[in-house]
């Protein structure tokens, strides 16, 4: 491998695939290779937010498009707002994705917060007791913490929510206030479907959107601020 007669190394070699093995006995050894491992993770996980934060501003550029266009006169129909809704449902289904993976790894940075840094500063008994096996397990074979369901709650309510009411309150008010000269039964109408069949099912998509992210549900998402009063902490 070089000139100073050193033998080759072999990255074959049971020596070679075991060359962190004696970082887990020696304390030394194992809290010089955790900082590195804390600050990459740490990296990952806010690549994962900055790409969650993409999402959103796609979606929040979607519909300020549809605002825009719908309210601009002429011969444009209601329905595009609906045609909105239906963008944000998809941008919401995607955002899922990517915040059960930033999910999984900010989980896996909670842990060593909890666990080493935090019993570092304060020694005390740490929270988890196997954290070194289960972290290292969920490295070897990486899961998601929490359930799609309840990724999605979050994520209505956090960020998608808001702009279905902004969505759903400008369409009403696309449908009968802005076209008083015109019955609001046509103006809702989408071709092939009546007036009232099309608000009825906006309606019903509202009331289920609502009761579903609102519906009290066990919460496994980790690593944010919840549930805690602010107040002063510094002496």
């Amino acid at each position: 491998m070089n000139g100073d007669g050193a033998d080759d190394f072999d990255a074959t070699a049971p020596a070679a695939s075991e060359v962190a093995k004696e970082a887990a006995t020696d304390t030394e050894a194992f809290l010089s290779l955790m900082p590195h491992y804390y600050r990459g993770e740490v990296a990952q996980s806010g690549n994962l937010l900055s790409r969650l934060d993409l999402t959103i501003d796609w979606a929040i550029v979607v519909v300020t498009a549809v605002l825009a266009l719908a309210f601009q006169g002429g011969d444009v129909a209601a329905y595009l707002l609906l045609i909105g809704m239906l963008g944000v449902t998809l941008f919401a289904l995607f955002d899922v994705r990517r915040y059960r993976t930033f999910d999984a790894s900010r989980a896996r940075v909670r842990v060593l917060e909890e666990n080493l840094f935090a019993n570092s500063l304060d020694p005390e008994e740490v929270p988890m007791e196997t954290w070194r096996s289960e972290l290292a397990a969920d490295l070897r074979t990486p899961t998601f913490k929490v359930t799609y369901w309840e990724a999605l709650a979050r994520r209505l309510r956090k960020v998608y929510f808001p702009l279905y009411v902004l969505l759903g309150v400008a369409w009403a008010f696309r449908i009968s206030l802005y076209t008083p000269g015109e019955s609001w039964v046509a103006t809702a109408s989408v071709p092939g479907l009546a007036g009232e069949v099309v608000v009825s099912v906006v309606a019903v998509f509202f009331l289920l959107l609502t009761v579903f992210t609102f519906w009290p549900r066990q919460r496994r998402a980790r690593g944010e601020f919840h549930g805690e009063e602010s107040g002063d902490w510094k002496r």
